[in-house]
């Protein structure tokens, strides 16, 4: 996410010893692909970024926490267990237990802590972040919690934040406040279906007992309702989100529904078998020239090699796979080729490429690097499903 200077993030000793438990408990091996790709020096590139950012001052509020952001902690969050199942490691990293620890710290501290931006970085900021956060930490915590079809005290109270800012009025009836500072595809105005696509997963690999429990009826069902609504006016990108969820929640989208987006996705596939992330983020129903045109030159009016992205090729890849498309399925054996030969020997991360500004070697100019890296972990040692 967007960044700005605050305190440096440190870690809650107390918070750590509630986890540490948690923290040393074996996690199952996942199978992998046999190809060239290195999970060590997957696990490495993504240890170290996550470090960065946990320690950056741009990433630090209050409370000695730090931002959850869309583009480097959650999809480390979400990842970085399955690299430790490849490795042999007996439980999660030290960097993602301090991810876990600071979402828990803030679920806590909800009341206390100041949400992630202010609005005096635009109207309606305090609530949009508020709004963004809920959404992340109740996803982190319960996927966190899936490995053990449990669900805890903390990520209970995650999603009873997550529900008391969902919107019941007005045309995102049904979806979240959500941060747009004009930053495709996770930080724009069309982000809001995203953060709902995101908050149906988080539900959906809650447990059953969760999902069917009376008091969050009216809840699902006004997510539902939007975004269903919602559904045929969004760029495949975050189609391809709706579809990783209905894997997870049923009746998001029809049977039909499904194979029409997968039939979708698999048509925007490139000849060398990856996804290019500006095919995928525009839709021409509301769209004007101007975002149009965005879409396809930077704000640096620095134009897109229309080349595959580890991003898009790794988040299509998973959610196919999450789908049940057959591994046997050409076109996912072309993609996980990609993924397997596009990993850079040089430190371990796979492309990924911003559409609001052109690629450097900073550590800011790696944040789709570090969703692309992430995402390409889980497609490559998620479990084949036949």
């Amino acid at each position: 996410m967007k960044s700005i200077a605050r305190t440096e993030a440190t870690l809650l000793t107390v918070v750590v010893m509630c986890f540490a438990t948690t923290c040393s408990s074996g996690i199952a091996s996942a199978p992998v692909r046999l190809n060239s790709w290195n999970p060590k020096a997957a696990a490495t590139y993504l240890d170290r970024r996550a470090e960065w950012w946990m320690s950056w001052p741009g990433a630090g509020r209050d409370h000695e926490t730090f931002c959850i952001s869309c583009h480097t902690a959650l999809p480390y969050a979400l990842s970085r267990s399955a690299l430790g199942g490849v490795l042999g490691q007996k439980g999660p990293a030290p960097d993602e237990c301090r991810v876990l620890d600071n979402v828990i710290k803030r679920v806590r501290l909800w009341n206390e802590a100041k949400p992630f931006y202010g609005d005096q970085f635009g109207a309606n900021k305090a609530l949009e972040s508020r709004g963004t956060e809920s959404v992340l930490n109740a996803l982190i915590l319960a996927t966190f919690d899936a490995r053990n079809s449990t669900l805890r005290v903390d990520t209970r109270a995650a999603f009873r934040n997550m529900w008391s800012l969902q919107q019941t009025t007005g045309e995102e009836s049904g979806a979240w406040p959500w941060l747009d500072f004009g930053l495709e595809p996770f930080e724009a105005k069309d982000s809001v279906f995203y953060g709902a696509a995101l908050a149906a997963v988080a539900v959906g690999v809650a447990p059953d007992s969760y999902r069917q429990s009376p008091e969050i009826r009216g809840y699902l069902k006004l997510m539902r309702d939007y975004l269903g609504r919602e559904y045929a006016r969004q760029p495949l990108s975050n189609q391809a989100v709706l579809l990783w969820a209905s894997s997870k929640l049923p009746d998001l989208l029809s049977p039909e529904q499904q194979v029409s987006l997968v039939d979708g996705l698999l048509s925007k596939q490139q000849s060398d078998g990856g996804w290019n992330l500006s095919s995928l983020s525009w839709t021409w129903r509301g769209s004007s020239l101007k975002r149009i045109a965005k879409l396809w030159y930077r704000s640096e009016n620095t134009p897109f090699g229309g080349k595959s992205d580890g991003y898009a090729t790794g988040m299509i890849t998973y959610t196919l796979e999450q789908y049940g498309l057959s591994r046997d399925n050409a076109h996912l054996q072309r993609a996980l080729d990609w993924l397997g030969n596009n990993q850079r020997k040089s430190d371990g991360r796979w492309p990924g490429y911003s559409l609001n500004h052109p690629e450097e070697q900073s550590p800011t100019g790696l944040f789709m690097s570090d969703a692309a890296s992430a995402y390409a972990v889980l497609a490559l040692t998620a479990s084949d499903p036949h």
